[in-house]
């Protein structure tokens, strides 16, 4: 039987093999991960959905591959059930979302047809790029009418193109080729012989890296961005740290300045709610939202990794404490799930533990704010006419210019700069 890659969730239709972890001639149980899949930045597990031997492994690392492509086929299984997975709309055996203008005669649906294609099994859609998805939909194309020719059965553009081109002819008939006409070649990507100064080595970006690449472009050239920066007096907040990070390893816990820094720019938020929005660019409307979920940004081998904090305004150092400890190892070992790093509403990058100061950070769009720390610093600081060593803290705040104003931020930065002044032991008891 050959086994196809399932729909991964909401609005995933397709990922990148990271790792293959059966080998052709082994045998699998049902349910035994077969290979792990990155889409976006998350790695999913795909499992085979029936027990038997591996005849042929159809992809290889660092493939793309797109829902209902074959991945493996499985000797001496039967085919089971589909399992139940979870879809965004009907199944491939409904009827299209869009059908065609007009319906297709019989004819034409043979001259289109030219020989048998194989159904995928039920409730597993043609396999096709997300692209190519959209485009039939546009067209009010059936894809379970194209013959995919790449690699697993794939439906690629030229198939879709030998499709339309088929369609045309069956209704009006051969068309004498056009007069090529030029058209101004679109400019392509510059290429600079590197090596021609020296020796080189070039290392494809990985999944992950192009994915920030991508993110990070399109808010770098979609939200007008300024940053706010200032310094907090982190003394007081340190010693207590110190005091207390015993009890708390005595619970399981590690006590950090990111665990304060969360619960502060809770409180922060809650004064100046329109940093916990977000603009509905479509509608032309501010969503303002009743809930704290908070991203950490996480340094890992891979790249940068954002997973979030739910409902940080409910819970207290202690939980806070775990959960960061938690979704940071998760982040590092890969095993964030995708529900884990969405639905942000305001972002902070703590920098301290690598070292620097002030710097940029990039909002992660569709939040409106985000706050970048470096790390403190021991300074001469003039306190009530005298010279004091004062271990300072760099924050820098990043905001959309769009929805928030200099005034706004310059307001919430200072009222930040407060709280993470002004702890006392009663809250940490």
């Amino acid at each position: 039987m050959d086994i196809r890659l399932p729909k991964l969730g909401e609005g995933a239709d397709s990922g990148t093999v990271v790792n293959i972890l059966v080998k052709e001639g082994g045998q699998v149980e049902a349910g035994q991960t077969l290979l792990e899949l990155e889409n976006e930045k998350a790695v999913a597990a795909i499992p085979s959905p029936a027990a038997g031997r591996v005849a042929k492994i159809r992809v290889k690392e660092g493939d793309k591959i797109s829902v209902g492509q074959i991945i493996a086929t499985l000797a001496g299984a039967e085919a089971a059930a589909p399992a139940a997975v979870e879809t965004a709309g009907p199944p491939a055996s409904a009827a299209p979302i869009l059908a065609p203008a007009a319906p297709v005669e019989p004819a034409v649906t043979e001259l289109l047809r030219p020989e048998p294609i194989p159904a995928p099994p039920p409730g597993v859609p043609p396999a096709a790029s997300p692209s190519i998805r959209k485009m039939a939909r546009d067209l009010g194309i059936d894809l379970a009418r194209v013959r995919g020719t790449e690699p697993g059965g794939r439906i690629g553009l030229e198939d879709l193109r030998t499709y339309i081109r088929r369609l045309q002819e069956a209704a009006l008939g051969p068309k004498p080729a056009p007069t090529p006409v030029a058209q101004p070649a679109a400019p392509a990507p510059e290429r600079i012989d590197f090596a021609k100064w020296g020796p080189v080595t070039r290392k494809p970006l990985s999944p992950l890296r192009q994915t920030i690449g991508r993110r990070m472009s399109e808010s770098w050239s979609t939200v007008p961005r300024v940053t706010q920066f200032d310094e907090a007096d982190i003394t007081v907040l340190n010693d207590l740290r110190k005091k207390h990070a015993p009890a708390f390893e005595q619970k399981g816990a590690r006590l950090t300045l990111t665990t304060f820094a969360v619960q502060a720019v809770v409180q922060t938020l809650k004064k100046h709610p329109i940093f916990n929005a977000s603009l509905d660019a479509a509608t032309h409307e501010l969503v303002l939202k009743q809930y704290y979920h908070i991203g950490l940004a996480v340094d890992t081998k891979q790249g940068l990794i954002v997973p979030v904090i739910r409902d940080a305004d409910k819970k207290n150092l202690l939980q806070l404490s775990k959960d960061i400890a938690d979704l940071a190892e998760k982040a590092r070992t890969r095993k964030l799930a995708a529900e884990e790093m969405q639905g942000g509403t305001f972002t902070i990058s703590n920098q301290g533990g690598v070292g620097g100061a002030h710097f940029t950070p990039i909002v992660n769009k569709p939040e409106v704010a985000v706050l970048g720390m470096g790390r403190g610093a021991l300074k001469a600081v003039v306190r009530e006419n005298r010279i004091e060593p004062r271990l300072m803290l760099p924050m820098a705040l990043s905001y959309d210019h769009r929805v928030i104003d200099g005034a706004s931020a310059a307001r919430f930065i200072v009222d930040l700069v407060k709280a993470f002044e002004e702890w006392s032991d009663g809250v940490l008891e």
